[in-house]
């Protein structure tokens, strides 16, 4: 076991000497994106529960019957965007303008880091180019030299340093893309739940033949016969 460890420290010790200086950069990108897509791995994970798609489904039943008491109580069991667009829309209306504001509210939690990780997926391939500029550099100040050149092999670690960088940007750039990608599309299809979430809040209070601009609970009082003495 520790022999293996130290084979493997002593092979990404060479990678990143034969790289060149840019292989720091993508080092540091690189533990960056394996974070970030672990820690949004954990949210959308979270997101698709069963426990969440149980309440979601109990809070579209409760708009759609105007119950905002029921949807407030199953707000408070969830801290999921879903919850908190469903709890505004109770207690403000599902309106236009609250709809919009309410799900631009939670949109930040379902694009975190996304610029970020789009960021990387731009800047790797560009290091490795880098990289790739500063090795041919390299090989060719040695054969552009005064001096004689006695050994070839050292114009063959410029020309390494150059596939290493670029190769290492690739890779980098890749690992980021393809989370990218999928965590872009949960976050659109989230925006559409929202969606229904306001269509369901919106036809709870047309049922009781309130105003959308007004609040479930107004609608509700306001649907409630009112006997005179």
């Amino acid at each position: 076991m520790i022999a293996t460890m130290t084979s493997l420290f002593a092979g990404f010790e060479l990678l990143m000497e034969r790289g060149g200086p840019v292989m720091w950069p993508l080092l540091v990108l690189s533990i960056m994106s394996v974070s970030l897509t672990v820690e949004r791995a954990w949210f959308w994970r979270k997101m698709a529960s069963r426990g969440t798609r149980i309440r979601l489904r109990a809070i579209l039943n409760a708009l759609r019957m105007n119950d905002a008491e029921t949807v407030v109580l199953l707000a408070k069991e969830d801290d999921g965007p879903y919850a908190a667009v469903a709890a505004d829309l109770a207690f403000d209306g599902p309106s236009d303008a609250i709809a919009i504001a309410s799900v631009e509210r939670q949109r930040p939690r379902l694009e975190r880091f996304l610029n970020i990780q789009s960021t990387i997926v731009t800047a790797a391939p560009m290091l490795g180019i880098l990289g790739t500029v500063s090795g041919i550099i390299r090989s060719f100040e040695l054969l552009g030299g005064k001096d004689t050149l006695s050994d070839p092999r050292l114009v063959s670690a410029g020309i390494a340093e150059a596939l290493v960088a670029t190769a290492s940007g690739l890779v980098v750039a890749l690992i980021s893309l393809f989370p990218y990608m999928y965590f872009r599309s949960h976050s659109d299809k989230a925006i559409g739940v929202m969606e229904g979430i306001i269509a369901s809040a919106k036809l709870g209070v047309e049922r009781q033949g309130g105003d959308p601009d007004s609040s479930l609970r107004s609608a509700a009082l306001s649907s409630t016969p009112q006997f005179s003495n």
